[in-house]
């Protein structure tokens, strides 16, 4: 086994790679919460444009990767890979937002963890030696998602109180192999943990069972604390996640709500924009990392954040037919560090 893996599932990078820039784009909705001062780019028009629902996605996408390059004053064709995916059947927000990019790239899945993914794999390229500079990113649409994982919006569906809201928006981070900005220290990938939730719902108690697997091994693995990090932010189990998660931590005597937030609750306030249980999708963890948590640690008022976002792996005709939802998170360690001399 490699030196640079720790304990079960965690791997300490031996050159952590530079997070040189970050941007975020959301839509209207988004940009009336209280981050709205974090976004790069508020869109007031939820179709950026375009003629439809898929086509606003990635068009919001591309905006948000060029804007990540022109911060990190890096061109695009300077790239090593891309690392994006998103929620749409085949990632087509990703493909078609980034066809013309000519640069490699991967294509990815993990439900809302999907820019937890993205980021692990494009440290671990760089800190491998594979590449240089790297960006992922990934986005979500409320529209495309409603369509696709429940019911058109014309139908006009009752929400139950445990539902989320689906961001609209988008995250990219451009990494590379030097530099002064916050640094991906550690990756605790997770496992697939499925509590036998079928309720679609309810994603936040599906994905808590596999945060609190993923949180408490890179605890285990690193033999840190909680106290260690200025804040542990998970993303998104809302409302209902997060208490069921911290139920299970206060089981084992862990608490740590001083520092413990989610990106579902930060992006929203719940009440006033009534998002039931707060906010979701792949576009909500990347737009509060990209947006928010980047520019706290640029500013110092974090030196360390344990970013852990989380996926509901399921899809319409999984659940039609009785499945359960397994959840997915994955962990990763951002640090400002001095840069090795």
């Amino acid at each position: 086994m490699s030196g640079k893996h720790i304990g079960k599932q965690t791997i300490a990078l031996q050159n952590p790679p530079c997070i040189a820039a970050g941007a975020a784009v959301v839509g209207k909705k988004e940009g009336e919460g209280p981050l709205r001062e974090r976004f790069d780019y508020i869109s007031q028009d939820s179709y950026f444009g375009q003629k439809s629902w898929e086509k606003a996605e990635s068009t919001m996408l591309k905006q948000c990767f060029d804007l990540a390059c022109d911060k990190a004053q890096t061109a695009p064709s300077s790239l090593d890979y891309i690392f994006s995916g998103d929620l749409l059947n085949q990632c087509v927000s990703s493909t078609f937002a980034l066809r013309d990019s000519n640069v490699p790239f991967f294509g990815l899945y993990g439900a809302c963890s999907t820019m937890a993914e993205s980021l692990s794999l494009a440290a671990m390229s760089i800190d491998g030696g594979f590449a240089d500079t790297v960006c992922a990113l990934t986005s979500s649409h409320f529209c495309s998602a409603e369509r696709q994982f429940r019911l058109p919006l014309e139908y006009g569906g009752q929400r139950t109180p445990t539902s989320q809201w689906t961001v609209t928006g988008a995250g990219a981070l451009i990494l590379k192999n030097s530099g002064s900005g916050p640094h991906v220290t550690h990756i605790t990938t997770g496992r697939i943990v499925d509590a036998g939730v079928t309720d679609a719902n309810n994603m936040g108690a599906a994905m808590a069972p596999a945060a609190y697997e993923t949180l408490k091994t890179h605890f285990a693995d690193t033999g840190r604390l909680p106290g260690y990090y200025d804040a542990v932010i998970t993303g998104d189990l809302g409302v209902f996640g997060h208490d069921v998660l911290a139920e299970l931590f206060a089981n084992d005597g862990v608490n740590f709500s001083n520092i413990f937030t989610d990106c579902g609750i930060l992006i929203f306030n719940v009440k006033l924009q009534d998002t039931h249980a707060g906010g979701s999708g792949c576009g909500c963890s990347a737009s509060v990392l990209a947006g928010h948590i980047i520019k706290c640690m640029q500013e110092g008022l974090w030196k360390r954040v344990l970013f852990a976002a989380t996926g509901a792996l399921m899809s319409p005709t999984t659940s039609m037919q009785g499945e359960t939802i397994p959840g997915i998170c994955h962990a990763v360690a951002i640090e400002n560090i001095q840069e090795a001399s």
